[in-house]
């Protein structure tokens, strides 16, 4: 069952709804994150990656 009420966070404040994760700048869809040993951004669609650079 998909739970997309976890990708948005809502400010209880202003009442803005903020989405949490990245839009993929090659289709404009919602990527994922993925931890461990090379942390990135990832897009299930179009498998466009965005790695996380370490300092």
């Amino acid at each position: 069952m998909a739970e997309r009420h976890k990708l948005y966070e809502v400010d209880p404040g202003t009442g803005r709804i903020k989405l949490k994760r990245r839009i993929c700048p090659k289709c404009g869809r919602i990527m994922g994150y993925y931890a461990g040993s090379s942390p990135r951004w990832y897009c299930g669609y179009c498998h466009h990656v965005e790695y996380v650079r370490q300092t």
